[in-house]
C-alpha cells in the first residue's frame, strides 16, 4: 500500500512569507551555533491538522470530505505578529509567530479535525493553538542552549507583520528530505466570499 506524509493548511501571502523570513534572520543572527531546525520562510503556513501517513487509495475519498467540510465556511482575515514558544519561553521546543483570527478559524479547524477523525485519523489531545512555526529546538541543545534561546525570545519583539485574507485551504504532501522537508499542494478548496 502507497502512503504519503499530509497535512492541511492555510497559505500566507508573499508580503508575510518576506517578513517572516526577516525575522528569521533576526533570530538566526542571534542564535549562532544554537541547535534549531529553521523553516524556511516560504514553508511557513498554518497547519490546521497533521495528517500523518495518507494511504493513496484513500486519498479522493479524504478529498471530497475536505471540500464538503470546507466549503461551508466563509472567507475570513487573519493577523500576524508576536511571538514565543512552545511550551513556554523558559522550556523553548518549538519557536512560533503569532496568528490571531475570528471564531471562523476555530470552527474551520474543528470541522476539519472531525470530519478527518471519521477517517481514522487521530484527533490532537491539545486545544488549537493558531501559530506560525519558526523553528524547532533540538533534543540536543544543552541547558545553555536553551537559555541562550529564552534570552533571544524576550530580547526580540516582534510586532504586526501583516493582515492575510482566508480564500482557501490547502491539503499538502510533505516530503522528508535531508534538507529538510519540501512540501507539494495536492488539493485546495475554497472558502465562501
Amino acid at each position: 500500500m502507497s502512503v504519503i506524509r499530509a497535512f492541511v493548511a492555510i497559505d500566507l501571502s508573499l508580503d508575510i512569507q518576506h517578513r517572516l523570513e526577516d525575522v528569521l534572520q533576526n533570530y538566526k543572527s542571534q542564535l549562532v551555533n544554537i541547535p534549531i531546525r529553521w523553516v524556511a520562510a516560504t514553508n511557513i503556513h498554518l497547519t490546521l491538522k497533521f495528517l500523518g501517513d495518507v494511504s493513496l487509495s484513500n486519498l479522493n475519498i479524504l478529498t471530497d470530505m475536505l471540500q464538503t467540510e470546507i466549503s461551508t465556511h466563509h472567507q475570513f482575515d487573519i493577523s500576524v505578529g508576536g511571538s514565543g514558544a512552545f511550551p513556554n519561553i523558559r522550556q523553548p521546543r518549538v519557536i512560533w509567530v503569532g496568528v490571531e483570527a475570528p471564531p471562523e478559524l476555530t470552527a474551520i479547524q474543528n470541522g476539519i479535525e472531525t470530519t478527518t477523525a471519521r477517517l481514522g485519523y487521530a484527533r490532537e489531545d491539545r486545544a488549537f493553538s493558531p501559530h506560525l512555526t519558526l523553528g524547532r529546538v533540538s533534543r540536543n541543545a544543552t541547558s545553555q542552549d536553551v537559555k541562550a534561546i529564552s534570552k533571544a525570545l524576550e530580547a526580540i519583539r516582534v510586532g504586526f507583520l501583516g493582515a492575510n485574507c482566508v480564500e482557501k485551504v490547502y491539503l499538502y504532501r510533505s516530503d522528508l528530505q535531508p534538507t529538510g522537508a519540501a512540501y507539494t499542494q495536492i488539493f485546495s478548496s475554497s472558502l465562501i466570499k
